[in-house]
């Protein structure tokens, strides 16, 4: 590509070349007007700040470079696959995210041909371009050549046929680019625009409250607790004043104050600038407590509340909550290692972050800056941090697996001591050439980079994109399995190892690409749920003790909450290995904060046990829940977009709630007198609505609808069903549900399900404790695995790592 110079010298240079060429024939001072554009274009955007989940028309402006852009030729602006910016459509110009292309003309100069495009067209594709850079706004060339300065002019979400606009991601992000590509040969090989259209992604006003903090803890010990306002879609918003006043009162196991005066009274000044966030270390530990914050002077935000059991017998000083997958912009996450790291600790309230690299992408330099980083956010008693490699391995090799570096030494990678890189392969934008350095594959390489020294690694394979196949597994290395994360739920996948005999115990995370680690919240798309947590039972906050802990499975999984699961057989804790004489009994605590709906425990052969709360506090004779949920597939692209509607014919629905709904897109309402319709997507969760039915005895319940999958191609105002179970029709009697409890309909895919359950009247308790018998009956791999789980009235989830029992 030529370099620009100055008027003047290109002047100079046009003024000999005429001269050199003698007599010639060639539109009047085009030549000087050409020299001045970029050879490929440039672009212009008429936004620079967004406000995240807003709708708008975005107008995208190339001017076409000195290149021109041939007949066939293509334009391309691209963002980052992991954006839930609304799908764009090219059908139907009076609705939501209407996309449009049009050709305005550049002046023309004396004796210059007026280019030959008939038209333009425009189209979007989810994967038109090259990772991260996947999400195309591509534009056709149809019929004829552009000239060099005429301009194609994109509107996403044009309004000017009626339409809303287009709904822009979610989530915050300090520069979210467009980056913009053209073909000016017709070639399909694509130049770079120079000079990305960047948008600062902000946060909207306050709408609701985050409090972040231990659930349980040992008398004396210190207690922190974050706070931070919220807007609509769970972004931590920039602080302008204002302050909260946070309150503890004394509490009972189920969460209910007992006492009018708070035992812990503070108002906390909010920062000027920055998060609009807060903490607090210095409430009592002496008893149990539920404790409140308020955003003062605000009648729109709710206070937020949370639970903290106090107890010496406590198995730690108190939880620890770690998020060991967590991706910043120098690979497909989004704003830097050190906002993240701040964001974990300071908005998610959590103990330990694992900065995460995919290793396939990440360069040398930004892998040394994300350790920096690390290093400078790590500090013992406080906060701790590891630097964390992802083996990107497809799913044939062994699938993802994350490998923790537990130790203070520097990692051995992107290369070890000898020189050798311990990447999948090196394959990555910033690459020179395009051939593709193989290093570590499949997963049997990847164990021995570092089977020399197990202790000081945790190889944690997860579902992700590429999917762990549990036909691979190393017991020393292999210690922890992610069940849960931004990506969905996947408690199949734990019982899948535990069927297989592995000793290997729960984690969840974030997996998080959005920028808010630490639970954070979900948005549309890819990544629908809340990130994951792994609860860490550790004697002290640093890396050697928490690093110890997570070797030794001594763990819990939360699908985002700061809930805890503690099981115990005598000195033995969730994670051991160990031998019993005889029936073991094993004791078990839940705390919760929502009310738990039902606690289950199971083995090598599936369910084994199961308390439903809702049975034990006594059945209403008229609330009842439809529930929904679960993935279509057990892959990437896994979730299911249902639509439905639940229909009472002699009954009365005096009144509706819903659970589990994780944003605003995912609504029900009254669809007529004697109906209530939905509209949601399930990624192994589910979601539910709770209905008080007058003369439910008598009455017919019917439940149908459709699902449909992700249109990753094509036109995303048109349905694409999910081929097992397109559409879904079910229809009992109420006399049924009152006499059998609950029913469920099995669909197919993984785990789809429908199921009518009854409610209870009464309060669900926050804690719920007991014990259980084990019967003293091997597996056929000699020793048996038994691991809890429990599900909360919203959703929210919780499983303990396994014992390990050997019947003598």
């Amino acid at each position: 590509m030529s370099k620009q110079t100055t008027p003047l010298a290109t002047a100079q240079s046009y003024a000999a070349l005429r001269e050199k060429l003698g007599k010639h024939y060639a539109p009047e001072g085009l030549y000087l007007q050409n020299k001045q554009l970029p050879f490929v274009g440039r672009v212009n955007c008429n936004v620079e700040r967004l406000e995240t989940g807003s709708w708008n028309e975005i107008v995208i402006d190339y001017e076409v470079g000195a290149a021109g852009l041939a007949d066939g030729g293509w334009f391309k602006a691209t963002f980052k696959f992991y954006s839930d910016w609304a799908l764009f459509q090219t059908s139907d110009p009076t609705a939501a995210n209407y996309i449009s292309a049009e050709y305005q003309s550049g002046k023309l100069v004396a004796g210059q041909s007026a280019a030959s495009v008939q038209s333009l067209s425009v189209r979007f594709d989810q994967k038109g371009h090259e990772r991260p850079y996947q999400k195309s706004i591509i534009v056709d060339v149809v019929d004829g050549y552009l000239n060099a300065g005429d301009h194609i002019i994109i509107r996403l979400g044009d309004r000017r046929g009626g339409g809303p606009g287009t709904r822009v991601q979610t989530f915050t992000e300090d520069r979210f680019r467009f980056r913009c590509y053209v073909d000016p040969l017709g070639t399909s090989r694509f130049a770079a625009v120079p000079g990305d259209i960047v948008i600062d992604m902000a946060a909207g006003a306050p709408a609701r409250l985050l409090l972040a903090g231990p659930r349980f803890v040992r008398p004396g010990e210190r207690v922190p607790f974050r706070v931070s306002a919220q807007d609509r879609w769970g972004n931590v918003c920039q602080a302008a004043g204002g302050a909260i006043r946070l309150r503890a009162y004394a509490a009972t196991a189920a969460g209910e104050g007992v006492a009018d005066a708070p035992l812990y009274d503070k108002l906390l000044p909010l920062p000027e600038q920055g998060w609009a966030s807060v903490g607090a270390d210095d409430l009592p530990a002496d008893g149990d407590l539920r404790v409140v914050a308020e955003l003062v002077d605000s009648r729109d935000v709710k206070p937020a509340s949370a639970l903290l059991s106090v107890n010496r017998r406590f198995g730690a000083p108190r939880s620890f909550y770690a998020d060991l997958h967590v991706h910043a912009g120098d690979t497909v996450g989004t704003n830097s290692p050190a906002y993240n790291a701040a964001y974990a600790r300071d908005v998610g309230g959590i103990d330990v972050l694992g900065y995460t690299a995919n290793d396939f992408q990440i360069t040398d330099a930004n892998w040394q800056l994300g350790v920096d980083t690390v290093e400078e956010f790590n500090r013992p008693g406080h906060f701790v941090c590891y630097p964390v490699q992802e083996w990107c391995g497809s799913s044939t090799a062994g699938g993802d697996h994350n490998v923790v570096f537990l130790g203070d030494a520097a990692p051995d990678f992107p290369y070890n001591k000898r020189g050798e890189h311990n990447r999948t392969f090196l394959w990555n934008e910033d690459m020179k050439g395009a051939a593709v350095e193989t290093g570590r594959w499949p997963v049997e390489e990847l164990w021995a980079a570092y089977v020399d020294e197990p202790e000081q690694h945790l190889i944690m394979p997860h579902v992700g994109g590429r999917r762990y196949i549990p036909d691979w597994h190393h017991p020393e290395l292999e210690r922890l399995v992610e069940i849960a994360s931004s990506w969905g739920h996947f408690g199949w996948l734990y019982q899948d190892v535990i069927e297989r005999g592995y000793q290997i115990g729960v984690a969840a995370s974030g997996d998080e690409h959005r920028g808010r680690p630490g639970g954070g919240p979900p948005g549309t798309q890819v990544f629908g749920v809340h990130g994951g947590l792994t609860g860490v039972l550790a004697e002290q906050l640093d890396r050697a003790s928490i690093g110890r802990a997570l070797r030794a499975r001594h763990t819990w999984a939360t699908t985002g909450e700061h809930t805890a699961l503690l099981v115990q057989a005598g000195r033995h804790v969730q994670g051991d290995a160990f031998r019993s004489d005889g029936p073991l009994t094993v004791d078990y605590q839940f705390l919760g904060g929502a009310g738990w709906d039902e606690i289950a425990a199971y083995d090598h052969t599936g369910q084994i046990w199961r308390r439903n709360l809702h049975q034990e506090l006594g059945f209403s004779e008229r609330l009842i829940r439809l529930r929904w949920g679960g993935a279509r597939i057990p892959d990437r692209y896994r979730w299911a977009s249902w639509k439905g509607r639940i229909t009472i014919s002699n009954g009365t629905v005096n009144r509706y709630q819903s659970h589990g709904f994780e944003h605003g897109e995912e609504v029900c309402w009254r669809d007529g007198p004697t109906g209530i319709a939905f509209r949601s997507d399930t990624y192994g969760d589910a979601d539910s609505i709770d209905l008080d039915v007058s003369n439910l005895r008598h009455c017919t319940i019917k439940v149908e609808g459709t699902i449909d999958s992700y249109v990753k191609v094509g036109d995303p105002l048109q349905r694409n069903p999910f081929v097992h179970a397109p559409e879904f029709s079910w229809e009992i009697s109420g006399a049924q549900l009152l006499a059998e409890g609950g029913l469920r309909l099995e669909l197919g895919g993984a785990e789809l399900f429908l199921a009518l359950e009854r409610l209870t009247e009464q309060a669900l308790p926050a804690e719920v404790s007991g014990t259980l018998e084990i019967a003293p009956h091997n597996g056929p791999f000699g020793h048996r695995p038994v691991y809890f789980f429990g599900r909360q009235q919203d959703d929210s989830k919780v499983w303990s790592s396994a014992m390990f029992v050997t019947f003598e």
